[in-house]
């Protein structure tokens, strides 16, 4: 199949570490590159960043990323774009046009708003996956929530009239259907791990046990509360990977904010944020680790638990989204609440009182990523789904 990948904000070629590049990026970049092993013709078609971009470039994977002119080509925030979403839909109609395609599949809302608009003007099934919801986001940052006022009626729009929406997690089934989605138009497919960059390393004999967390450096992914748990646990020391390079940590109002907090608790020689880290030295931060924990506060699906069981290590997670579905209780590690600083230090505690139990979860938590989360696998389903889309709709059009 001929695909377009439409991914507004999060382009495949992005560094990552930002507040606006993570997950989705690293979504669309693998996601990419596995249904072009497959034979399909892939491209993707993200916002124009910088004016040194050229238009085209095939990446080393063999699909391609078309920088769409829309807006000035700088960076702006994610919640700032909503504005200059016509002019991308308008470019993706008329590339469209010119280059017909057989499948769209947009990522986040307002990669949706556009292509549904563009691929209606061509006569081109749309499947969605929204990577995370207004709803859910409104429902736990109130105020704080940045997002444009068109959002979640945008989203209750999208989830009636494309396609199919292709959803992360069993729990975002949940809120989807709440949107009007029709239970025979969504399906759950979700993100994925590069099984061979990611693979199990025996853990380096060091003076302490060190946990290790990763993430954008935003208040909701819950490091403050990783933090707050040390106290309890006097033994350990925490490894932050993310936000900018290590030399900008000091302008980072986050970094500066859980320093703090380390400071306050007395905890700051056992913590150390690292800033950014490149996705090709990611396993050794994981191979350096004895136990990763997550604890954000929401979390639409959340990579890293694939990533670490992909790498050999136990996971403590808060039971929020996509790790209800990628974290086994008892198995591959272990769920807490969320905000509860006191369940994470009692889940850790568990791991530095049984020496056998995590690298027992970390060998069942390899081979869970291996078999459920390659992104040989995520590609197949979603070619499937994909696939589906474009049978239904020839067999529409020779019907008419």
């Amino acid at each position: 199949m001929k695909i377009a990948l439409v991914s507004e904000h999060a382009s495949p070629l992005a560094t990552l570490g930002g507040v606006d590049a993570g997950g989705q990026n690293v979504h669309v970049d693998a996601l990419a590159a596995a249904l072009t092993a497959r034979g399909d013709d892939v491209t993707v078609y993200t916002r124009r960043d910088s004016p040194r971009l050229p238009d085209t470039v095939t990446t080393s994977s063999g699909y391609t990323v078309e920088h769409v002119p829309a807006g000035p080509p700088t960076e702006i925030p994610k919640d700032q774009i909503w504005p200059y979403m016509g002019e991308f839909a308008r470019f993706l109609a008329r590339r469209w046009t010119e280059a017909p395609v057989d499948v769209v599949h947009a990522h986040f809302w307002m990669s949706g708003a556009a292509a549904t608009w563009a691929a209606r003007q061509v006569g081109v099934p749309v499947a969605q996956t929204f990577h995370a919801l207004g709803s859910v986001k409104r429902r736990h940052q109130g105020a704080a929530d940045t997002s444009p006022a068109d959002r979640l009626s945008v989203e209750a729009s999208l989830c009636r009239n494309v396609d199919l929406v292709l959803a992360t997690c069993s729990d975002e089934v949940r809120e989807l259907l709440s949107l009007g989605v029709t239970p025979h138009r969504v399906t759950v497919v979700p993100c994925g791990v590069d099984t061979t960059l990611f693979t199990p390393e025996p853990a380096a004999p060091r003076e302490r046990p060190r946990l290790l967390s990763v993430g954008r450096l935003v208040e909701r992914k819950g490091f403050a509360d990783i933090i707050a748990a040390l106290p309890a646990l006097p033994e350990v020391e925490l490894v932050v990977v993310g936000g900018p390079e290590a030399d900008a940590l000091d302008l980072d109002p986050e970094a500066r904010r859980l320093w703090e907090i380390a400071d306050r608790l007395g905890v700051a020689e056992r913590v150390r944020l690292v800033g950014g880290v490149p996705r090709g030295r990611m396993p050794e931060a994981f191979a350096q680790s004895d136990l990763v924990v997550v604890a954000p506060w929401y979390e639409p699906f959340g990579i890293v638990p694939l990533e670490a069981m992909a790498s050999g290590r136990p996971v403590v997670g808060t039971a929020v989204g996509g790790l209800l579905d990628s974290v086994e209780p008892g198995v591959t590690g272990e769920l807490v609440p969320p905000r509860d600083p006191e369940a994470i230090a009692a889940a850790v505690r568990r791991f530095l009182d049984d020496p056998l139990l995590g690298p027992t979860y970390g060998a069942r938590g390899a081979s869970r990523a291996r078999t459920a989360y390659s992104w040989e696998n995520v590609a197949r389903k979603t070619h499937d789904a994909l696939a589906r889309l474009v049978v239904s709709e020839r067999t529409e059009v020779i019907g008419r």
